[in-house]
């Protein structure tokens, strides 16, 4: 029996694809934190497919996902938004998400900067659970995001206006009962309920938001109305779309989680009201578009997006 001579090449060949390796994990290490676009672009200026890009492979040093909800008091709230998250984290396996609030519940968005800081997490990008800009988006956020110069944070749009958070609202109006054919009767009227703000860019991404899911249904009218700091009231809205022969209204939930603003909106509802959004996979995709829209820099929260325009 002869005994085979190894062959250099192969040790070569071997030491050659091993250096290759260390490289570019070497490379990766050394690769900056995405530069921020100055101002941002006005929404995707280059629409994705629905479902695509959100569960890439996540690379361990990709800043943390901060989720900022409002706070209720309502218990039911804040094991929503985890529910919410927990679909996130499904999406994209090994991101650090965690969830804090402006106010009244804990973790308080202040005190998770100041964990992320103590633990030199180094990066996080703010996704505000509101759908408008207002007041939080423009001005809560960034205080937080300046009392923590540890953080290099970022502050991402507001979850609307877009096509997934209009497919979500359809989604539960159907959930509570509202079927096609509603949306080509001329009885038939939809209130989008929404928390309200003084902000005039607030009531005009409710509007947009409003004007999407209007198409969506079919063309049915589809009136904003607001729980607080704006008009018109869902009551008011109710009565609006009455005048015009609408008696047949259900109400449209544009709130993240149960709470006194969900509560009282449904109160409201002549005929059928749609539950809050919650943990609807179309929500937890939305987050991801919004943190991803933040590293690249292809949306800022003080420019409305245009995604409406390409509205399923």
């Amino acid at each position: 029996m002869t005994t085979q001579e190894p062959d250099p090449t192969c040790d070569s060949s071997a030491a050659e694809l091993l250096g290759r390796i260390v490289s570019r994990a070497q490379n990766r290490l050394r690769r900056p934190y995405p530069p921020a676009a100055a101002g941002g672009k006005r929404g995707d200026s280059t629409p994705t497919p629905a479902g695509a890009g959100e569960n890439p492979p996540t690379d361990p040093l990709a800043p943390t996902l901060i989720a900022v909800g409002h706070g209720s008091r309502d218990p039911r709230a804040a094991a929503t938004l985890q529910g919410l998250l927990a679909r996130v984290r499904e999406l994209r396996p090994g991101l650090d998400v965690r969830l804090a609030h402006i106010e009244l519940n804990a973790p308080l968005l202040g005190d998770t900067l100041a964990e992320l800081a103590r633990g030199d997490a180094g990066s996080a990008v703010l996704v505000p659970l509101l759908f408008a800009r207002g007041y939080h988006v423009k001005h809560d956020l960034p205080a937080a995001a300046a009392a923590a110069p540890a953080v290099r944070a970022r502050i991402a749009a507001p979850l609307g206006p877009h096509p997934l958070l209009v497919e979500a609202l359809a989604d539960r109006l159907a959930e509570a009962g509202w079927t096609p054919e509603d949306g080509t009767s001329p009885a038939t009227g939809v209130v989008l309920a929404s928390a309200g703000s003084r902000d005039p860019d607030s009531a005009a991404d409710i509007r947009r938001i409003a004007a999407g899911l209007r198409e969506r249904l079919g063309g049915v009218p589809v009136v904003p109305a607001y729980a607080s700091a704006a008009a018109p009231t869902v009551p008011d809205a109710v009565r609006a779309l009455a005048a015009r022969g609408r008696h047949r209204v259900a109400v449209a939930s544009c709130f993240t989680a149960p709470g006194l603003f969900a509560t009282r909106a449904a109160a409201h509802a002549p005929w059928i009201a749609a539950d809050p959004l919650g943990a609807h996979p179309a929500l937890a995709r939305l987050i991801l578009r919004r943190y991803d829209q933040a590293l690249t820099g292809t949306a800022a929260p003080s420019t409305p997006p245009r995604e409406l325009a390409g509205s399923r």
